[in-house]
């Protein structure tokens, strides 16, 4: 039996949520499974990601594939990195401190990025305040 690492759609019409199960390949998508171990919520802002990083981690050793959505998840969740320092026999006080730094920098890239934006929105709002004044300018003479 393969398994597989998926999400399962909850939620009313235009709102979902997404249960992330260990089901079989070959159940439906909101058929049968064999484990729940997160939820997972894009609506909220940010979105909302909540997994068992015990049972994540359970599945994957046993060797069930995650679905190229669940991966994403579980890689901004760090279960992906540690997954990979596990395998590379690190001790856990060495996971932990590799974990800490990959936080650090994720939310440094994150400050970073909503800067970026927050600057893209400041030039695109001058820029339309400049081009009005000019239209006006051009509109009195």
């Amino acid at each position: 039996m393969a398994v597989k690492l998926r999400l399962r759609k909850m939620g009313k019409k235009k709102q979902p949520v997404y249960k992330v199960v260990a089901a079989d390949s070959r159940s439906p998508r909101d058929g049968k499974f064999i484990e729940a171990i997160g939820l997972y919520n894009p609506k909220t802002d940010p979105a909302t990601i909540n997994i068992k990083e015990e049972r994540a981690l359970y599945w994957l050793n046993v060797g069930a594939q995650p679905t190229d959505t669940v991966k994403n998840l579980l890689t901004n969740q760090g279960i992906i990195l540690k997954r990979e320092l596990t395998k590379q026999g690190l001790s856990e006080t060495d996971i932990a401190l590799k974990l800490e730094e990959w936080k650090k920098l994720k939310e440094a890239n994150l400050a970073a990025l909503m800067k970026k934006k927050s600057e893209k929105v400041i030039t695109k709002k001058s820029d339309k305040t400049d081009s009005d004044a000019e239209v006006k300018g051009a509109a009195s003479e």
